[in-house]
């Protein structure tokens, strides 16, 4: 056992392990916790005023930079992870900027440590699902709840959003964990083959079965169904499954014979039912019968304190599969992520992270990086992502949620394609929303300081709008 593999350094702590600061251009040790300290095989009053790099001249990556980096952009540098040394384990590391001391001139950074086993435990979520936001929460409160009984359940969410792994949590969570889990998507098969595939066919049933062919509900027998879209399934095959869900029995396509199946169905779906059942495209019977329960699965952009931790999640899966070793992504990257509204959801974010780490060769993903994507966005959903330049900053904008953040060294985004604004379209959004610049600026489809920089380049005041 080396000496960071005790206890007392793997728990997460509540009060920072170091409290440094820069002076004469290097950074020193102002403050240091007693357990590590201890395992560095010093006292506290030891260790102050070293520098910091000579106290951990191994560790990996080296912790001035991230301090240099916390500070000089004021954001907090979450879940690095670092090695105090080669033979220690990792840990995670969050480096916190302090604000300045004495004259105003010496930065200072706290630095907490935390074994990333005990992160996983705290931040990873649930049953395999990622994030710790309180509708999450709510998520993964519902899975606990239902995950031992056999009612029936609804997931509604958008395309992307993680049905099937909430589905795939209510089964491995729940008394059918030791049965089987069969998903089928009602809206990826054609109409002809969907009730083969749900109920199963006889050799000779239809041309081309030129086999006995076992349906979903049969694979199921003793688990979980779990059936993706089912708000796109066709009428005469709802009437089916609800028969199915009274009576546990199904009768395979060219069979004479019913078969008795245990099994129990979850479904999911992106579009309203309740909407599908007034439009008469839904039966209101097979409604009632599969929306017992109900969960909620929230779209990314109503979670955005999760796009840190599914970023991190994505990074290291790919990182393993690719064997590259990018430690993190920067704040100016994270801030982008963060104010996209992510019409894609999980899975657009998923797409994104391969991309970057199959094309950076850097230790980090900086805001660069994603100068092309940026540029796909603005031409494939016009008005949806803008980078405002600012005097100091750059204004990270994605529909009305602004993130400032340190400027970005990329290609500013100009307006989206199409007319240009005149003061005419001015002057009526402004009159259209009763003198509110923010609600006249969401008429036009821009942003609050998009409006403000037509008013400028057009060198008209507020007070000519309500003219």
């Amino acid at each position: 056992m080396n000496r960071f593999d005790s206890p007392q350094v793997n728990l997460p702590s509540v009060a920072p392990d170091l409290l440094v600061q820069k002076r004469a251009g290097t950074w020193q040790i102002s403050e240091i916790s007693t357990r590590l300290a201890i395992a560095c095989e010093a006292t506290p009053d030891a260790l102050k005023g070293r520098v910091l790099d000579q106290v951990f001249p191994q560790s990996s990556p080296s912790l001035s930079p991230l301090a240099e980096e916390a500070a000089n952009s004021a954001q907090d540098l979450v879940g690095i992870k670092v090695r105090l040394l080669p033979e220690a384990p990792p840990l995670l590391a969050d480096f916190r900027f302090s604000g300045l001391a004495g004259d105003y001139s010496v930065q200072r950074v706290q630095i907490s440590l935390r074994s990333e086993s005990v992160a996983s435990r705290l931040e990873s979520g649930f049953a395999g699902l990622i994030g710790r936001s309180p509708t999450m929460r709510e998520v993964f409160r519902k899975i606990e709840l239902y995950a031992d009984v056999d009612a029936a359940v609804v997931i509604t969410g958008e395309t992307g959003s993680g049905k099937e792994l909430v589905a795939s949590a209510l089964h491995h969570q729940g008394c059918r964990r030791q049965g089987p889990f069969s998903a089928i998507n009602c809206s990826a098969i054609s109409e002809q083959l969907l009730e083969s595939e749900l109920f199963g066919h006889e050799k000779g049933a239809f041309t081309g079965a030129v086999r006995a062919h076992r349906g979903h509900f049969e694979q199921a027998d003793g688990g979980t169904l779990f059936l993706d879209e089912v708000g796109d399934m066709p009428l005469h095959i709802q009437s089916k499954l609800l028969r199915v869900l009274e009576d546990g029995r199904i009768q395979p396509v060219g069979s004479e014979k019913v078969r008795r199946v245990d099994v129990r169905v979850v479904a999911a779906t992106n579009i309203p039912l309740e909407k599908a059942v007034s439009d008469g495209r839904f039966r209101a019977d097979l409604y009632h019968r599969l929306a017992v329960l109900r969960i909620h699965v929230p779209p990314l952009r109503e979670r955005s304190e999760d796009i840190p931790l599914l970023a991190e999640h994505f990074l290291q899966q790919f990182n393993r599969r690719y064997r590259k070793q990018i430690e993190r992504l920067t704040p100016e990257a994270m801030s982008i992520l963060a104010a996209y509204l992510w019409p894609g959801n999980i899975r657009e974010l998923r797409n994104l992270l391969e991309r970057l780490v199959i094309e950076t060769q850097a230790p980090a993903i900086g805001g660069r990086a994603l100068a092309e994507w940026v540029h796909e966005r603005q031409t494939f959903q016009p008005g949806g992502l803008q980078l405002v330049a600012c005097p100091t900053t750059a204004l990270v904008q994605v529909g009305d949620r602004p993130v400032d953040s340190p400027v970005i060294d990329i290609e500013l985004v100009g307006e989206a394609p199409g007319d240009p604004i005149g003061p005419a379209d001015l002057k009526h959004a402004y009159q259209q929303a009763d003198g509110n610049i923010t609600a006249a600026a969401r008429l036009l489809g821009i942003h609050r300081a998009t409006f403000y920089r037509h008013l400028q380049r057009l060198g008209i005041g507020r007070q000519d709008l309500g003219a």
